[in-house]
């Protein structure tokens, strides 16, 4: 067989990548010096991580990157910082995450912001490890896809291509006449929304709004909001704080779940586009239904005794969260009634918008798939009739249509496909969970959600479950950030093929 795919241009271009993520782990560095740990897990990183990338890009002097390429380097580059990632947990060797599983684990689920968690306990680890932690989260949300395209621009290469192939979007909005002034004023744009939020939480607790707010949480907890993310170094996570954060933070995740080109025109005074925008009207139309929904259920049960302001805020931040799969809790959702709790499942596989950092099926999705159900109606009772499918005045081609039915379509088999394996692989070591709790897991992880119900809950480990379930989770993580196509593509025969 003659392999087509140029491979060595995938894994030096990853090495390239790799060899600049070396610059991030110098935060956690500098953390551990200041608290006096042990710096060994992040000097042992980066070390391994410069030498790794060097070795990679050394590969081949060849830059020229066609769309095979850019399908293998995309899937290689998420996982291959996962497998960085889990270094410092496994040299600092501190609790449940010094198992290479559970490091891997920990390390997938923050770099593609699922927020899922093996720790057990939050004391045993480092002020340092924990940065890194939520650094990791941070970097997955849009710091890996816009630094990737603008090191490769700055080379020459389709950056355009590499973005398009991430998000499975055709013809990538610019900004800027290039693609590289595109990812630099994204990079910026990501930047300072998440120092906002650190200014904003840190004066919070300056004028007293925010007690047992720290300067150390103020830099941690934005890193995992605007990315929707959702570790938190807490492990009451939002609940630990004040209502006045909990608001901030329902802020920043619905703004971090929001297309970041729509932010940046509206950024520019250009704010009819928002309005103008289908997607972002139902979006905003989601949100909502479901918090007035939730909110509406809660005021009703007589088992959750909470003031109406407290009843609305836990409503609606639990439903920007799941909805935005950043997994954040500022209370014990296990506890609600039934009918919330399948509400909120319900929000799992929503998502954001197109064009943020977050993960699931997205909005734009359901809502064509929804006009063109509704064309589809119309034509069967008008079969003379042409009527395409219109989104914020633009026409939405045919094909873009058919994989759009097909991305869900097979987001639904992969998430009915971990259930049972979830089912059938934990009852097979005598853990015994129910259906609904392996539904919600399967989704968690798979949509890059993090907590789940029951056993998953919001202040629950994933460490419960067997070395052989957690190795699922991770490739579950792996591909749904990277939205099931590039690995996909790269277990078909043809594509290796002439």
């Amino acid at each position: 067989m003659n392999v087509r795919v140029n491979w060595r241009v995938s894994c030096s271009l990853v090495g390239t990548v790799l060899k600049w993520l070396s610059a991030p782990l110098l935060l956690p560095l500098v953390i551990a010096v200041y608290y006096r740990e042990n710096p060994l897990p992040f000097v042992i990183t980066i070390l391994a991580t410069v030498v790794l990338g060097v070795l990679l890009e050394r590969l081949t002097e060849d830059r020229d990157l066609g769309t095979r390429e850019a399908f293998l380097m995309v899937s290689l580059t998420w996982f291959a910082v996962a497998v960085i990632g889990a270094i410092p947990f496994l040299v600092a060797g501190e609790g449940a995450l010094a198992h290479p599983i559970n490091a891997l684990f920990e390390s997938t689920s923050g770099i593609t912001t699922t927020g899922a968690t093996a720790m057990v306990d939050f004391s045993v680890h480092t002020q340092s490890i924990l940065m890194w932690r939520q650094l990791i989260q941070w970097l997955g949300g849009l710091g890996i896809l816009v630094l990737a395209t603008a090191i490769l621009s700055h080379l020459g290469i389709a950056g355009a291509q590499l973005m398009e192939t991430e998000t499975q979007t055709r013809n990538v909005t610019k900004l800027t006449p290039r693609i590289a002034e595109t990812a630099r004023l994204l990079w910026t744009l990501y930047i300072g929304l998440t120092v906002s939020q650190m200014v904003i939480m840190y004066l919070l607790h300056l004028v007293g709004l925010a007690p047992n707010m720290t300067l150390y949480d103020a830099i941690a907890h934005p890193l995992t909001t605007i990315s929707t993310s959702g570790f938190s170094p807490r492990p009451a996570s939002i609940a630990a704080f004040s209502p006045a954060v909990q608001w901030v933070v329902i802020a920043f995740m619905a703004i971090g779940a929001t297309n970041f080109i729509l932010i940046y025109l509206a950024l520019q005074g250009q704010h009819k586009r928002l309005y103008e925008s289908e997607e972002f009207r139902f979006y905003v139309g989601i949100l909502l239904f479901f918090s007035i929904g939730i909110g509406a259920i809660l005021s009703h049960d007589t088992i959750y005794p909470e003031s109406i302001e407290a009843t609305v805020r836990h409503a609606v931040f639990q439903v920007v969260s799941i909805t935005t799969t950043t997994g954040y809790a500022s209370t014990d959702f296990n506890i609600w009634s039934a009918s919330t709790k399948n509400l909120l499942f319900i929000c799992m596989f929503i998502g954001g918008m197109a064009g943020s950092t977050t993960c699931s099926i997205k909005a734009l999705r359901w809502l064509i798939v929804l006009k063109s159900f509704r064309r589809d109606l119309f034509i069967a009772g008008h079969p003379q009739a042409v009527r395409p499918v219109r989104l914020s005045g633009g026409v939405v081609d045919e094909e873009t249509i058919r994989d759009v039915y097909a991305y869900t379509l097979v987001s639904i088999i992969f998430f009915i496909t971990a259930t049972v394996f979830i089912v059938f692989d934990t009852s097979r070591v005598g853990l015994q969970i129910g259906e609904f709790e392996a539904m919600s897991a399967a989704a968690a992880t798979f949509f890059n959600i993090g907590p789940g119900f029951g056993i998953v809950g919001p202040f629950e480990t994933y460490e419960v479950f067997p070395m052989s379930t957690k190795a699922v989770m991770i490739f579950l993580m792996w591909i749904g950030r990277i939205e099931i196509i590039p690995v996909l593509v790269l277990l078909t025969p043809s594509y290796w093929r002439q």
